[in-house]
This record gives C-alpha cells, sequence and structure tokens, in this order.
C-alpha cells in the first residue's frame, strides 16, 4: 500500500486543525504545536494512523466486507461519492436518514420501493396511469436516489463505516457505535478521537486533505478486493488440476 509521505500530507493541508478556541482537549496527543492561533496535526501522527487505516479497510475488502463511506458536507460529498463507487462500496453523501442502520429493515423498504419503480418504467407499467401520477412517481423516484441511490445494492448492515468529519456525521457514528460496527474516520482538533475505532488526525475541512485521505483509503479496499480475486482464482485453479 502506498501511504501519503509527509511532504504528500503537508502539501494537502492535512496538519491544519482548527482555532485553539474550538479544539477538543482529548486530540492533545495528536497536536503538534499551536501556530498563529491554530492548532497543528502532528503528520507523523497522522502517517502512523493512516497506515493502521489503511491495513484494517485492505482487510477488511479482502474478506468480502462492505464499507461504508459517509460524508454529506459540501467539501467532501464528491470526493467521497467518486471513490465509493471507484471500488463498489456503499456510500451516503446526500443526508444521513436517522435509522439508517438501526432500522435498517425499514430503510430496505424505501430502496426497493425505488427499485419498483424502475421496473415499472422498463416494463411499461406507468402507461397505465395518468400524466400526474407518473409525474409524482418520477419526483419521489428522483428523491429517494438522492438519499438512497448510493445504499442500493447494499443488502445488509456493513461491517464497517468510514467516516469524513465526525462531528458532522455524529448520527452515522452513533449507530455504528450502537451496533457494534468498526469505525475509521478522518478526526479534526475540534473532534474526540476515542469514539472512533481507528482515527486518522487530519483536517477534515479542506478538499485536498479530504481528497489524499478518502483516496489513500479506496487504494487500500481496491487493493484487499485484487487480493480477494486472485486467491479466488488460485482455488479454483486447485481444484480444476485435483
Amino acid at each position: 500500500m502506498n501511504i501519503p509521505t509527509f511532504e504528500e500530507l503537508l502539501k494537502a493541508g492535512v496538519h491544519f486543525g482548527h482555532l485553539k478556541r474550538k479544539w477538543n482537549p482529548k486530540m492533545r496527543p495528536y497536536i503538534f504545536m499551536e501556530k498563529k492561533g491554530i492548532h497543528i496535526i502532528d503528520l507523523n501522527k497522522t502517517e502512523k494512523a493512516l497506515e493502521k487505516a489503511t491495513r484494517v479497510a485492505k482487510q477488511l475488502a479482502k474478506s468480502g466486507r462492505k464499507i461504508l463511506f459517509v460524508a454529506t458536507k459540501n467539501q467532501a460529498s464528491q470526493i467521497v461519492e467518486d471513490a465509493a463507487k471507484s471500488v463498489n462500496m456503499p456510500y451516503v453523501t446526500e443526508r444521513w436518514l436517522g435509522g439508517m442502520l438501526t432500522n435498517f429493515a425499514t430503510i430496505r423498504r424505501s430502496v426497493k420501493k425505488m427499485q419498483n419503480i424502475d421496473r415499472m418504467m422498463k416494463d411499461g407499467s406507468l402507461t397505465s396511469l395518468t400524466k400526474k401520477e407518473r409525474l409524482m412517481l418520477s419526483r419521489e423516484r428522483a428523491k429517494l436516489d438522492r438519499v438512497l441511490g448510493g445504499i442500493v445494492n447494499l443488502n445488509r448492515i456493513p461491517q464497517a463505516l468510514f467516516i469524513v468529519d465526525t462531528n458532522f456525521e455524529h448520527l452515522s457514528l452513533d449507530e455504528a457505535k450502537k451496533l457494534g460496527l468498526k469505525t475509521i474516520a478522518m478526526v479534526d482538533t475540534n473532534s474526540d478521537p476515542r469514539e472512533v475505532d481507528f482515527p486518522i488526525p487530519s483536517n477534515d475541512d479542506s478538499s485536498h486533505s479530504i481528497r489524499l485521505i478518502v483516496n489513500t483509503i479506496a487504494e487500500a479496499i481496491k487493493e484487499g478486493q485484487e487480493e480477494r480475486e486472485q486467491y479466488k482464482k488460485d482455488r479454483a485453479a486447485e481444484k480444476a488440476q485435483a
């Protein structure tokens, strides 16, 4: 796995934390210094934490587990959606619905409703409806897709969550903890790293920082998936020769 170097982390601005007055004292071990009223994250600690997080993400992917990517704030949503899609992982980048994990059966019913509308559109069933009814269904489908489109293929609760900004995404973090799911997250100086299993001390507001960390996690997942596929091929070849 290619972990970003100290210089690459520095260039992406991963070290810039929040104003001192906004800090969470629990982040003290990850803070290198204060400069002009802003806390500076210790990038040596970030490197080590990121290496640990990527190993976990890779192993989960290698074992065929799903990791749900979560980032709904503007500067992170598109970056996270693109990364999740690149490794065929589920994502939530529009809005976290309460109970998305803890009431997963209800969420799945909404997903199936969206899929039913899609089937009706394809098989011509909608032709029996009035123009107004078709328009209403189309609008409902678009609304469902915005919120649930990233978890359409998630048939069971994921094994882990990868979160950008635990303060902003506290609802998803709370649900993950209730269910005992593993959590990997970008944690800035205003957050509590103890809330996360594998915290990555980093600037979670800059798009450059977010892109570097998110893509590193995605690359680790990709490696895990490739090793899983290679293992399957090797096993199939062994059986064929037996």
